[in-house]
């Protein structure tokens, strides 16, 4: 049974963090929204874009949009998602709306081109910080998380397609141009988004197998102070040797980008032959992985 769905985590709601999280990026994505995005007609993918095609267009109450549309996603994140998911989406939404409602800052820059890549850059910033707090601010995300498993396209796919009808209404009711930059905010915006989430810092998992697994193991612990995993397995199995075969140990280690040209080449000094394979991986938890290690000469 999957708790998370059955009842609200009142303990994650109410983190200090969490809260914070929540609170910086919502003043970030109403800044974008008042200062870059709403004076030039640009638009945000998801419940934002649709909001804010109905707002300029129809004249109908950016907040009171932001509400409704939003409604159906968070009972949707309610009874799929989780609970506590959803509790923290609706203060995210309705934290929005209250900003949006008393803030008041025009618009301060001509420059389509500013306005489209700074205006994407502070609603990525938000989106993300709410994403780090537990929340959304677009209900899109829940559909897309929803439809996904119950189709054979990916996430990406889909939101790909949903938000490209978006821009297709904002090419109709605004003209091509205001649609161009809205693409440009929205690529832009997707990618601060990652960048708050997943961390600038990609690291990499390193593997290695070498015949001198004990000296390559003394030398990323003690030289370079990394953890490492090994697995037992074996190495062999040429084209020209099928048959030979020798139990050996699969070191596994994570470290930085900027690590890893270093750690090749002290370990091929070790052993000239040795195999690497190195996989990037976004996100690590525990462990050591911060700490600098010597400089390995």
């Amino acid at each position: 049974m999957n708790l998370n769905k059955q009842e609200v985590d009142w303990k994650a709601v109410f983190d200090p963090m969490s809260i914070f999280y929540i609170v910086a990026g919502v003043f970030c994505a109403a800044i974008s929204l008042e200062v870059f995005m709403l004076p030039n007609k640009f638009l945000d993918g998801g419940v934002t874009g649709i909001a804010i095609i109905a707002n300029l267009h129809y004249g109908i109450n950016l907040n009171v949009l932001l509400v409704v549309i939003n409604i159906p996603f968070l009972y949707l994140g309610w009874k799929k998602i989780g609970k506590t998911f959803a509790v923290q989406s609706t203060f995210s939404v309705f934290l929005l709306v209250a900003v949006l409602e008393f803030l008041n800052i025009g618009p301060i820059t001509k420059d389509f081109v500013l306005a489209a890549v700074f205006g994407g850059i502070l609603m990525g910033l938000g989106i993300g910080l709410i994403i780090r707090g537990g929340g959304l601010i677009d209900g899109f995300e829940v559909i897309t998380e929803f439809v996904q498993k119950n189709s054979p396209l990916s996430a990406s796919e889909i939101t790909v397609f949903l938000n490209s009808l978006i821009m297709f209404a904002a090419a109709a009711f605004f003209g091509i141009e205001p649609a161009m930059y809205s693409i440009l905010t929205y690529f832009t915006a997707i990618k601060m988004t990652d960048y708050v989430v997943e961390g600038f810092e990609e690291y990499t998992a390193l593997t290695i197998i070498s015949r001198e697994e004990d000296k390559v193991k003394e030398l990323i612990v003690k030289d370079f102070g990394k953890a490492i995993s090994v697995y037992k397995g074996e190495r062999g199995y040429l084209p020209e040797t099928f048959h030979i075969k020798h139990p050996c140990d699969i070191i596994m280690t994570v470290v930085t980008r900027l690590e890893v040209h270093r750690m090749k080449d002290a370990i091929q000094k070790i052993d000239p032959k040795a195999f690497f394979y190195v996989q990037t991986i976004k996100e690590v938890k525990g462990g050591v992985i911060k700490r600098v290690g010597k400089k390995h000469s």
